[in-house]
């Protein structure tokens, strides 16, 4: 994994949850998120979420809620995927996995079961 290229990932995302979400990032959380994400955040498709397809937001759910963090399914799932989402802003810009799932994380208060 390219080290340069994953600390300037890190400190856009940081950006992106201040200037976007007015959220303070918890460096240590964030940067255990963009770990789980894996070689992904480095793919142009595999690092955005298109937050207009319900598909992928179901894969959200499904893939890393459910899968990753071992959280129950159940509708607090969708309806935080959906609250996030809309914080984030659903206009323009792509947004960021490694962000959307950060915001999960602390929305749902998964910290603990995020690796």
């Amino acid at each position: 994994m390219n080290t340069g290229r994953r600390a300037e990932l890190v400190a856009l995302y940081a950006d992106e949850l201040r200037s976007k979400c007015a959220l303070e990032p918890d460096a240590a959380l964030l940067n255990r998120v963009v770990d789980g994400c894996g070689p992904l955040i480095f793919a142009p498709d595999g690092g955005t979420v298109d937050v207009d397809d319900p598909a992928e937001l179901d894969r959200i759910r499904r893939n890393f809620l459910v899968r990753k963090l071992a959280l129950p399914d159940g509708p607090e799932l969708s309806e935080a995927i959906r609250a996030s989402v809309e914080m984030y802003g659903t206009a323009g810009d792509p947004k960021y996995r490694a962000v959307l799932y950060y915001m999960l994380v602390v929305q749902l208060g998964a910290e603990a079961h995020h690796p």
